[in-house]
């Protein structure tokens, strides 16, 4: 080594150094963790109070309901109203019911007669099972679409491209309706409706729901792929790694691969968010027993806590969806700080 390098080489940083700096960016992402729940709870906060009250100015009173539009006495309206609150101002009704979710109590169903956390427990597994299926159809099947047509483009490619980009106009309702006609009733593949009675039936009832309802999201991802894929391809540095004879594999792998997941990781959160929205309509086609079926019986009967405690879930599920891709962004690529954009 000669002097002029030895005397411009940088020394290694000290232990000290290196610890400081862990512990700053450790400290970092415990503040953005503790900034995201208190987003969740203001959030979650606004959206109890928007759909409390928009259930209240809808059409209908659960009252109604109750009575079965029957003429009832003075006094058995009056305990009615004692059971369920429905003569208290709104403001109180409200409070009373946001203490009572805080303390993870969602009142009793006007549909059911009993608690609703309990009711919900009995219904969220088939609604998780069914998101997290299609998640894996769309994780296997769209990416798997989008890097054969980013790395080997010609004709069977923009072949399938072409279909991904037919399949994002299908809406999820007419391709539920298309695909149990195809593989249920003529070709008897899958069940029509249903979820089974043990977990590989179960699995097997909701291949054909699931499919569903990734139809459009395997496309969308397909195609962002190829584009991420390609963009990257004729990056610089890519271009500079093959041009120096490194093996291509490896090039892929390493700097095409790994900076092209990043955009598709932003839209894979945001189709599985879609997705979990989605399951009202493939629940209802399907006739499967999970939240989505829940929710829209309970908005037709009225039954404002189960409706409440539904979209409550709904929220918490988006907010800690966003909250988890974005710590996957600095294991992906440690240029990305938690929260923040590149250094």
């Amino acid at each position: 080594m000669s002097a002029q390098t030895a005397s411009t080489a940088r020394p290694p940083a000290p232990a000290s150094a290196r610890g400081t700096a862990n512990r700053s960016s450790i400290w970092h992402t415990v503040r953005f963790i503790a900034a995201r729940l208190g987003g969740l709870a203001a959030t979650l906060l606004a959206a109890s109070f928007v759909v409390f009250g928009a259930l209240y100015l809808a059409p209908g009173s659960p009252l109604t309901f109750l009575t079965q539009g029957r003429s009832m006495t003075p006094d058995a309206i009056s305990q009615i109203n004692e059971r369920y609150h429905f003569d208290e101002p709104f403001a109180l009704q409200y409070i009373r019911w946001l203490g009572g979710v805080v303390q993870g109590d969602f009142g009793e169903s006007i549909l059911y007669r009993e608690p609703v956390g309990p009711l919900l427990a009995q219904r969220i597994g088939t609604t998780v099972a069914l998101v997290a299926l299609s998640a894996i159809f769309v994780a296997l099947i769209g990416l798997a679409i989008g890097i054969f047509a980013g790395l080997r483009p010609g004709l069977l490619a923009s072949t399938l491209i072409g279909l991904s980009t037919a399949a994002m106009a299908v809406p999820t309702f007419v391709a539920a309706v298309v695909l149990t006609l195809v593989f249920a009733v003529n070709l008897g593949w899958f069940p029509v409706f249903g979820v089974g009675v043990d977990p590989a039936d179960a699995l097997y009832h909701l291949v054909l729901p699931s499919f569903a309802l990734a139809l459009a999201s395997i496309a969308f991802v397909a195609r962002l792929s190829q584009a991420a894929i390609r963009q990257e391809l004729s990056a610089d540095h890519v271009q500079t790694a093959i041009s120096r004879g490194f093996p291509y594999r490896v090039v892929v792998r390493r700097h095409v691969l790994r900076n092209a997941a990043l955009p598709v990781l932003t839209v894979l959160g945001l189709t599985l968010a879609g997705m979990i929205s989605g399951t009202v309509v493939v629940e209802q086609v399907f006739q499967l027993n999970g939240l989505g079926s829940l929710l829209v019986s309970s908005v037709q009967q009225k039954d404002f806590p189960v409706v409440q405690a539904i979209c409550l879930t709904y929220v918490a599920s988006f907010i800690v969806l966003n909250t988890v891709i974005d710590l996957a962004y600095s294991v992906l690529d440690p240029r990305v700080s938690v929260g923040k954009g590149k250094s």
